[in-house]
């Protein structure tokens, strides 16, 4: 083994099946993940990661198709967030079966925000698919958690890519995973429509699909200064960004070209850093 590694998985949508990409390359040059916390997607993939299923969940999610997509999140729109997403964590049920976090194989922590009292709530115990679904809600578009008088929301809020949960855990490398970086200067900076949203407008006036469209590029931008915040006081030894502009994110049906571009970037950020 060429070593420990813990990893920092951010949150960002379906930008976040590059951090499978990430993943991948890592057990090719011979890292083993000692520690895994991430954010809202983050969370998702590096929960499947730490419960050992990550194959299986790969072959899952390149197979997605948009209709596929529409129906696992969900949407009702009489709730807080237009997306339940319900049917989707039903659906992860195949895959992390009723797992506590506490006897996973790999130390694992779920990043979610309270947003009644402005903090950080981390999951190192308890139902793994539970603390998955407060991880992902992300405001305006997934309905929020309301658990033990708490309302629970996407983990990016505050911590877009969670370092210091993995800190206690001794490793030769931390890996940080951002899903917000910055986008190219010859890129257009207009919000990015994605297949759900489109199949949304059928049924919802054009001025709230805009409304959501500008929700999320602006907890995108916020996300990104938050988090290169945070990493300038706890820096990762090796930081993978992928642009906003890779892919929408809502756009899941793509998780071939994010796993496909989690590779690319994993190996270029190796690369320049001298690693395995």
């Amino acid at each position: 083994m060429a070593g420990r590694v813990a990893l920092a998985l951010g949150s960002g949508g379906a930008r976040g099946f590059a951090h499978i990409g990430v993943i991948e390359v890592l057990a090719e040059r011979g890292f083993e993940v000692a520690a895994v916390a991430g954010s809202s997607m983050g969370a998702l993939v590096g929960g499947v990661t730490a419960a050992g299923r990550l194959a299986e969940f790969t072959e899952w999610a390149v197979g997605l198709k948009q209709r596929d997509v529409l129906f696992l999140l969900d949407p009702k729109w009489a709730l807080p967030g237009v997306l339940a997403a319900d049917r989707l964590i039903d659906h992860l049920d195949g895959f992390l079966a009723e797992a506590m976090i506490e006897e996973l194989p790999v130390p694992y922590t779920a990043v979610a925000t309270d947003i009644t009292s402005r903090r950080e709530v981390w999951f190192q115990k308890g139902l793994l698919r539970s603390a998955i679904r407060a991880s992902i809600a992300i405001p305006g578009l997934i309905t929020p958690v309301v658990a033990d008088g708490r309302v629970l929301a996407d983990g990016g809020l505050l911590n877009p890519v969670p370092i210091e949960p993995t800190a206690a855990v001794p490793t030769d490398l931390t890996v940080a995973v951002s899903l917000v970086g910055r986008r190219p200067g010859h890129e257009s900076a207009a919000p990015i429509r994605t297949v759900a949203h489109r199949r949304l407008r059928r049924r919802k006036a054009e001025a709230e699909l805009r409304l959501s469209d500008v929700l999320v590029s602006s907890l995108d931008a916020m996300q990104d200064m938050i988090a290169r915040y945070r990493m300038a006081g706890l820096p990762p030894d090796v930081h993978i960004s992928v642009p906003v502009t890779a892919c929408g994110a809502l756009e899941f049906h793509r998780a071939g070209e994010m796993v496909a571009l989690g590779r690319e970037l994993a190996a270029r950020a190796l690369d320049d850093a001298g690693i395995g």
